[in-house]
């Protein structure tokens, strides 16, 4: 055995944490050194400089801070990342997409909010861990703490960054959560795959409102999910007509990739559709009150984004649906809604169907 080799105990526990993610139903779990990562430092800090990152001020306020595990747990040695499949059977993307009457919401949010169940499932695999070796520091995160997901991912060999930056499989596609447990164990780290992409590019050309400005890119301020998720205020007006009718995220560049047409159905019963979300009339979902809204959402990510941004979405949607007598009554009945938010992008979208 070579003085750098780790003895053949954490060998072992490595190849079992791995047994034990699969049966507690993480698709991949891979293993990455809790080390600096100054090239990816370096990359968010140029996106940050460019504005990117639009009204996101959590991004600025943690900056560089992602890029070292050890700022969330100082005795950190190794990250133990993890994949968990998401994408449920539900309408097919295109059928949605194509009809301007309904609305569209990113499959990942048609089912329960996926925190809560990934922090679980870490927790649970820290606890199997701990009945192994015995007590060990540790800390549980998915999309829940200053971390550079991704970059960590594509460490463990749990895939590559692919152009429209998010973590590419050849078994998965990009259909999935992350999750980490950040350990004091000094598991031996797994190789990082190299880049599948190639020449492709799919999901630049796919980008409704070309927020991918280049490979591996992404101004947020152009995205989507950015614009009906992140962005608090008014959608500006040039971007309204090219979202569509999406009214929560949006999944063109991961539909268009070709290795997503590998990606699994979700066998997590907390994923599946509630309340047919996944081809829902945009008018009906428009009529939903406040109670409605927070009592149908409950334990949806798509809660957080509060009833006003909800109705502010629906409305855009609205104005690039068809004009037929349903569209208009709808946007009638909110023409004086309370929230001046409200109100002007109903505005514009009754403007849009010349009322």
């Amino acid at each position: 055995m070579s003085p750098t080799e780790p003895p053949p105990r954490w060998k072992e526990l490595a190849a079992h944490i791995k047994d034990w993610g699969r049966e507690l139903g993480f698709s991949l779990v891979g293993i990455a050194q809790a080390k600096d990562l100054a090239v990816a430092a370096k990359g968010l800090s140029e996106w940050l400089a460019a504005g990117w990152h639009g009204e996101m001020d959590y991004m600025a306020r943690h900056g560089e801070k992602r890029a070292r595990p050890s700022e969330l747990l100082p005795a950190a040695l190794t990250v133990i990342c993890a994949r968990l499949d998401y994408w449920p059977e539900a309408a097919p993307a295109k059928e949605v997409l194509g009809d301007g009457e309904l609305a569209y919401l990113s499959r990942y949010a048609l089912g329960r909010d996926y925190h809560k169940l990934m922090r679980g499932k870490l927790r649970a695999l820290a606890r199997r861990i701990e009945d192994e070796v015995g007590p060990f520091a540790h800390r549980a995160c998915s999309d829940s703490a200053p971390l550079l997901e991704v970059e960590l991912a594509q460490c463990s060999g749990l895939g590559w960054r692919g152009k429209h930056t998010l973590l590419l499989t050849r078994d998965s596609g990009s259909t999935f959560f992350l999750g980490e447990l950040l350990t004091d164990l000094p598991l031996p780290p797994d190789a990082p795959e190299a880049s599948h992409c190639g020449s492709c590019h799919a999901c630049l050309d796919a980008c409704p409102t070309r927020a991918i400005v280049a490979p591996y890119r992404l101004d947020a301020r152009r995205c989507i999910s950015y614009l009906t998720i992140e962005l608090e205020g008014s959608i500006p007006l040039e971007l309204r007509p090219l979202i569509g009718n999406r009214v929560y995220g949006c999944d063109d560049c991961q539909y268009c990739c070709p290795w997503n047409r590998r990606a699994p159905r979700s066998r997590e019963k907390d994923f599946a559709v509630r309340h047919g979300l996944d081809s829902a009339r945009l008018a009906d979902l428009f009529a939903w009150s406040e109670g409605e809204f927070s009592e149908r959402l409950a334990g949806s990510a798509i809660r957080r984004i509060g009833y006003q941004r909800w109705l502010r979405n629906i409305a855009v949607g609205l104005g690039n649906a068809p004009t037929t007598a349903e569209v208009v009554r709808a946007l009638e009945a909110r023409r004086e809604d309370p929230s001046a938010l409200v109100r002007e992008h109903v505005a514009w979208a009754l403007v849009r169907h010349k009322r």
